[in-house]
């Protein structure tokens, strides 16, 4: 009998304590002054997420191992494969289905796109040949289902425990233009959403269901890849995220040692106009390109049978460096350079901004067409100006920390991932270009739209947007935020705060709030009176100059925030003579929830006016932003 009691005691203790825990979770999260939607509450509740933005005590994420064999024939432009996912389904859930993404269904003709499409861009998809589960074929006809781009299982799998699916399918890549890959010529292509891949299965939102319609991009799991890849044309050269396994047996042997030393203090030109292909590559078999990637969220490729190739190697940390390749059409004039320039910008990421190693061991940077990343891969269109390499390369190899190392959730939150790769490279993009004030690019893009029908909140899903909603809220709009967070923390602080940030969430799925808790939590300040205006209200920034006077030596300036986004405050007051002197607070001054504020400062010169803002400050009308003293 006093054995039950102390059990029943000890149950009602620990029910006590579930529930407080409970009440205090959403206690803290009323108090937060932001508003939390019920899937992020329930997380906190159920402890896979904490409110001081740490992983949840009970946090999880589900992985894949994938082994891929897949050959491309030219001629007819499709791409068939044969996959082995070994699922881990690391959730307390039981899974009553498996979903897969077939990316490509995008291209049939019955199904969404975020725009128009040419008719030769059109095919039929995805052909699924086979399915197995754990060794047994499936019925495909009666046990799958198929909407938009998702393919539906309807298989089951436990908690804490694994599936096998193979899956032998079929692809015919269009002849036209595809977003973000496809076929530059007849024997160059970049590879992309290409193979049937596992969708997230999250503590959020359960199945990641969202239908790729080609606006936004990515939110995977992390997993491991083996692949085998070849082309019909035995000229053709693989690139691919990863790295090779073979080279030995790709090779000739003058080429193979070229390939496997480190260069750290010179570029390569490892294929270049006055090499032959039969010099260059080992065709006593067929030619299966073995690459290998570990915890990574994608895998893309590339191959040409006449790109140039040049290579160098970065030292990212002591004893660690990282293969940079860039691979280009010879008619693209500068490319040759773009190898520097990425070379220069992995090492500004891993020493100044983020300040975090470059994660990979290899990039790729391919002369395809427009800019997409991937992981240790990026498809960057030629430029005519060294400035607009100099942003691209920069812009697309930086997304290797967001979202790829971070895992972030670019279909619902692109902001978290764009808004970071407009915002890191910036400095380094204005040092590397004499004509490019990055920057200020940033405020007079955004200014474009600032306040109008068009600038929705940051917030806001990203598949619920198109552009130019889109692009302001997860571009110009967050990237300024961005920047005006640090700003208020200052540089040494506000580094310091997203490197716990991204030590906290690299390899995991942090979403908005793990990123607003964990900036207040790891700073040590109370930010939701700028995090709630900038990130989930409408509105605009607006200052105006309300007055400027002198006063026994003493000049004041009150400055009014008309518009609801709190701004850094310029003051530039001009003498007689032309002279220039400069006062400047950051937009912390407006943490007190005031609407007008005064400065004060000692004056000892005549001052003929007074006036606010720079370029680098958004201010919807500057109308208003200037006074006369002395007329």
């Amino acid at each position: 009998m006093v054995l039950k009691f102390k059990k029943f005691i000890s149950t009602l203790k620990q029910l006590f304590l579930l529930i407080f825990q409970i009440i205090f979770s959403v206690f803290a999260v009323a108090q937060n002054g932001l508003h939390i939607p019920l899937e992020f509450q329930n997380a906190y509740s159920k402890g896979t997420r904490s409110i001081d933005g740490m992983p949840g005590k009970k946090y999880w994420q589900n992985h894949s191992d994938y082994k891929i064999e897949a050959e491309f024939n030219t001629a007819t432009r499709t791409l068939k494969g044969t996959e082995k996912i070994t699922y881990y389904n690391e959730s307390p859930d039981n899974l009553n289905f498996l979903l897969i993404r077939l990316y490509q269904d995008m291209n049939r003709p019955g199904n969404s796109k975020d725009w128009d499409y040419p008719i030769e861009s059109f095919s039929e998809g995805v052909k699924i040949n086979i399915i197995k589960i754990n060794g047994i074929e499936l019925d495909i006809n009666n046990s799958t289902e198929r909407t938009g781009t998702n393919l539906k299982i309807n298989e089951s799998l436990s908690p804490k425990s694994k599936i096998e699916l193979y899956i032998d399918w079929t692809v015919e890549i269009p002849r036209g233009n595809s977003p973000r890959m496809g076929r530059y010529d007849s024997t160059t292509y970049m590879i992309a959403y290409w193979y049937p891949q596992m969708a997230v299965y999250d503590d959020i939102d359960g199945w990641d269901n969202i239908n790729y319609t080609g606006l936004v991009e990515f939110y995977n799991d992390f997993s491991n890849f083996d692949v085998i890849l070849s082309v019909d044309n035995q000229n053709c050269l693989v690139w691919a995220t990863g790295e090779l396994q073979n080279p030995e047996e790709i090779f000739t042997e003058k080429f193979f040692d070229i390939y496997k030393k480190k260069e750290e203090n010179n570029i390569v030109n490892f294929i270049n106009p006055g090499n032959k292909n039969d010099e260059i590559l080992n065709r006593k078999d067929k030619l299966l390109w073995h690459y290998k990637a570990d915890y990574v969220p994608d895998f893309a490729f590339s191959f040409s049978d006449h790109f140039l190739w040049d290579f160098t190697d970065c030292i990212v940390e002591p004893n660690r460096t990282v293969r940079i390749n860039t691979v280009y059409n010879p008619s693209s004039e500068g490319f040759d350079k773009v190898c520097g320039i990425a070379k220069n910008a992995i090492t500004y990421f891993s020493t100044e901004l983020p300040g975090i190693p470059f994660p990979y061991p290899s990039m790729t940077v391919f002369n395809g067409s427009g800019g997409m990343e991937f992981p240790m891969m990026v498809n960057d269109t030629k430029n005519e100006k060294y400035s607009s390499d100099v942003y691209l390369t920069s812009h697309e190899i930086s997304h290797t920390y967001f979202p790829f190392y971070m895992g972030t959730n670019e279909r619902k939150y692109a902001w978290m991932d764009e808004g970071w790769a407009v915002y890191i490279p910036r400095e380094f993009q204005t040092r590397n270009s004499e004509d490019l004030d990055s920057r200020a690019r940033v405020v007079k893009s955004y200014l474009n739209n600032a306040g109008t029908l068009n600038d929705v909140p940051i917030i806001m899903q990203s598949s619920q947007l198109r552009s130019p909603s889109y692009r302001i809220a997860a571009y110009q709009k967050a990237a300024y935020a961005y920047d005006v967070l640090n700003d208020i923390l200052g540089k040494e602080l506000f580094v310091k705060t997203l490197q716990e940030y991204i030590k906290r969430w690299n390899g995991k799925h942090p979403t908005p709030y793990d990123f607003f808790n964990t900036f207040e939590n790891a700073s040590g300040k109370n930010l939701d009176w700028f995090f709630k205006p900038w990130f989930f209200e409408f509105g605009y920034p607006d200052l105006a100059l309300e007055d400027a006077k002198i006063e026994n030596g003493k000049l004041k300036i009150s400055v009014e925030k008309i518009g609801n986004y709190p701004v850094p405050v310029n003051i530039t007051c001009v003498t007689e003579n032309g002279k220039e002197i400069n006062y400047y607070t950051s937009a912390k001054i407006w943490n007190s929830g005031k609407k007008i504020v005064t400065i004060e400062n000692d004056i000892k010169e005549n001052i003929n006016y007074v006036y606010i803002g720079n370029k680098y400050i958004p201010d919807i009308n500057t109308e208003n932003n200037k006074i006369i003293l002395i007329k």
